[in-house]
């Protein structure tokens, strides 16, 4: 079944959960969406995670553009979401609207998400007005880690909790159809989706989010370079890989690889033919 804004919206109507991971091109794309995941985010984490970056604030249009084309190829029955990278909408409206269109219409993605609460729904509105489905992104947004001075928990106090509310509030009536919980204390995260009406999707904010999002390297262990607190893993695939790699190393140095079973033939009658 093809995963929709409206099929989000439904499963927080009959409490079901709702889940998803992150992906950046074709094969990754197909093996989650082919796993029943709901909604696949090309997020600005590739920076990190398949670019090197040392944070999210160098990624391009261009590069989500051309990992979201990837993804969508792969990818038949997820939800595919698209991150606006930094700059792509601070600026203005006109900026907003223009860039979220280029990841519909070039990337592919069925979904913007944007970061930012009451300061950002002049953007949401907008970019919703101009058909395109926006999920928004509250809490811990990478994007402003320079303004918060790190990656910190967001909303511990009284005042911040407050803020959080008020932003979950005010990006639903600027038309977002779901929203991104981020390092969000989980008793707090369970206020906000119950007063909101469109489904949260909560990373390191709590179970009872409507749903729950992951950056697939690190539930796998193939990111080791930091691993939130957040973060499960399920597999450790990454050592896999290593161990992978040095066998076939020492197999070619070897010459155990490649067998007869790897290479193809041509007949002697040919080949006494060549002199």
């Amino acid at each position: 079944m093809k995963n929709t804004v409206v099929t989000f919206k439904e499963a927080k109507v009959r409490n079901e959960k709702l889940t998803m991971l992150t992906a950046y091109d074709y094969s990754m794309a197909k093996i989650i969406d082919g796993a029943g995941i709901n909604g696949i985010l090309v997020g600005d984490s590739l920076g990190m995670v398949c670019l090197g970056y040392e944070d999210t604030l160098s990624v391009t249009m261009e590069d989500i553009i051309h990992h979201t084309k990837a993804v969508s190829r792969g990818a038949k029955n997820s939800l595919i979401v698209a991150d606006m990278p930094f700059m792509s909408y601070q600026t203005s409206i006109y900026d907003s609207v223009v860039n979220a269109g280029r990841l519909i219409k070039e990337g592919r993605a069925q979904v913007v998400k944007l970061e930012g609460g009451v300061e950002v729904c002049d953007k949401i509105e907008a970019i919703v007005k101009a058909s395109i489905p926006v999920m928004a992104h509250i809490g811990l947004t990478p994007q402003s880690v320079n303004a918060f001075g790190g990656f910190k928990v967001q909303g511990k106090s009284e005042e911040a909790a407050r803020k959080l509310i008020e932003d979950a509030k005010a990006v639903e009536k600027a038309g977002a159809f779901a929203v991104v919980l981020e390092c969000v204390p989980a008793k707090l995260a369970d206020i906000i989706t119950k007063e909101i009406n469109i489904p949260t999707i909560g990373i390191g904010a709590g179970v009872n989010c409507d749903g729950q999002i992951l950056v697939y390297q690190d539930m796998l262990g193939m990111f080791n370079d930091f691993t939130p607190k957040f973060v499960k893993k399920y597999a450790n695939v990454g050592e896999i890989m290593n161990m992978a790699f040095r066998k076939y190393i020492d197999e070619v140095r070897d010459g155990v690889f490649p067998e007869e079973a790897h290479t193809f033939k041509i007949s002697d009658e040919v080949l006494e033919k060549l002199y």
